[in-house]
């Protein structure tokens, strides 16, 4: 089963009430053992629009990944993060198939 990547696009508004929705979402992306590979760091913008923030965050499936999205742990959190900032959230199936050079 192809595990499910959460990908957010965020410009935050409010840093500090930012950091209420990071604690309240924690427990969501613990109960569905999230794992972050990219939590914001320096990027490099080459077509599209950009924003400040941009977060992966695997999890074992899509449904793992929409579960934790509609469970009431993160829509708390959602409220305050949609009050502080403007942001885009996809969650996409991982590719489980072939790679080049593989024979």
């Amino acid at each position: 089963m192809p595990k499910g990547y959460w990908i957010a696009r965020v410009d935050v508004r409010e840093p500090e009430r930012y950091k209420d929705y990071v604690a309240g979402a924690a427990p969501a992306f613990r109960k569905f053992k999230a794992r972050f590979l990219v939590r914001g760091g320096p990027a490099h913008s080459l077509e599209g629009k950009t924003r400040a923030r941009n977060v992966v965050i695997e999890f074992a499936s899509v449904e793992d990944a929409l579960a934790c999205y509609h469970s009431p742990e993160y829509q708390a959190a959602r409220e305050i993060r949609s009050a502080v900032s403007e942001a885009e959230l996809v969650i996409v199936e991982g590719y489980d198939g072939p790679q080049p050079g593989d024979g």
